[in-house]
């Protein structure tokens, strides 16, 4: 598996992956609901995204197939010790492709390039209730930092 990074010329199929994800989101919280009819509707979100200094977006491609994908954001807190991070803010495996390792290949690539772009420490959240998500996270070295709260502004 290798995260090749993505371009405008990937658009259709970053939206089909995207959309999967963020409407597999929806069971956990209302605030999750989409408010896209399709894949289609979130080209231009996901084009502002590759136009981004501190994102990368990444076609996860294992045996010469795109099998998900990424989407990695660098930060810095400069107040801190360990100043540089790199956030996982998407990661998706084609259902069909799951159960295979990719999604632990894709985080081992995230350490490296992350490490490469000098930062000191990767960042990644999931649903509280996605119990599957957490514990691949924890499973491939991730550990509990701190909790988000929300409080809605109804």
């Amino acid at each position: 598996m290798e995260l090749v990074e993505a371009t405008r010329d990937d658009l259709e199929v970053l939206t089909e992956y995207w959309y999967a994800l963020a409407t597999a989101m929806e069971p956990y919280d209302d605030l999750n609901e989409v408010a896209l009819d399709g894949p289609a509707d979130a080209e231009d979100g996901l084009g502002r995204q590759l136009d981004r200094d501190d994102t990368t977006v990444y076609l996860l491609v294992a045996d010469g197939k795109r099998v998900g994908y990424l989407l990695l954001r660098t930060g810095e807190h400069p107040s801190r010790v360990r100043s540089e991070y790199a956030d996982v803010v998407d990661l998706f495996v084609a259902p069909e492709h799951r159960g295979k390792g990719i999604g632990s290949e894709a985080i081992d690539a995230v350490k490296r390039t992350a490490r490469d772009r000098g930062a000191e420490y990767v960042t990644v959240s999931c649903e509280w209730h996605n119990d599957g998500a957490r514990r691949f996270y924890v499973d491939n070295g991730f550990e509990p930092k701190q909790v988000t709260y929300v409080h809605r502004l109804d």
